[in-house]
């Protein structure tokens, strides 16, 4: 028996191996992720959208947001914050951008993930308009501006002074058969 059969058995399993992990990694993990995050509230996961309440602004203190983008390794955007980093007084309601582009030749749906660091920071980021709400649509070559505004809440332990909030943008284009529509 020669080892060339034996070689395209390992051969296959191996291959098929390698796209099961690409497509459990893609289609599987952000949603277990999504889960995981809602039940043990932790993971730096925020909420949606917040309604605002008449607490006042705390001008004794300041806090630090900063911003970074990224995307997902199949993810061709442009995708970045227009600052990268702002001073915020807790309970005063703050307005940024982040900018993308898509530099492909087709139409495309993305969605942004959100994520706060320290983790015990999250609860206290309140997002009132985020772009990661809802699908963003582009078409081939088309960029936006992506409004975001937050409030870091007066509660926020004195402790932190310093918050990161990140988005890792996807592809769900293949997933957001009504956005295309939109778009094209």
């Amino acid at each position: 028996m020669s080892a060339a059969p034996n070689n395209r058995k390992l051969l296959v399993k191996l291959l098929s191996g390698a796209v099961f992990m690409f497509i459990f990694a893609l289609f599987v993990m952000p949603p277990l992720y999504n889960v995981f995050c809602e039940i043990t509230g932790i993971g730096g996961k925020t909420g949606g959208p917040y309604v605002a309440s008449e607490a006042g602004v705390d001008t004794s203190r300041q806090v630090k947001v900063q911003f970074v983008a990224t995307n997902n390794g199949a993810m061709p955007w442009q995708f970045g914050p227009k600052v990268f980093e702002v001073s915020v007084h807790p309970g005063e309601p703050t307005e940024v951008a982040f900018y993308a582009k898509n530099s492909t030749h087709r139409n495309m749906v993305a969605q942004a993930v959100p994520n706060v660091t320290p983790f015990n920071a999250a609860e206290y980021f309140h997002k009132t308009e985020c772009f990661c709400f809802n699908q963003q649509p582009l078409k081939a070559g088309e960029d936006a501006e992506l409004p975001l505004v937050f409030i870091v809440d007066r509660d926020l332990p004195t402790a932190i002074t310093t918050i990161t909030l990140s988005y890792t943008l996807f592809d769900i284009t293949n997933q957001s058969d009504d956005s295309l529509a939109q778009v094209n």
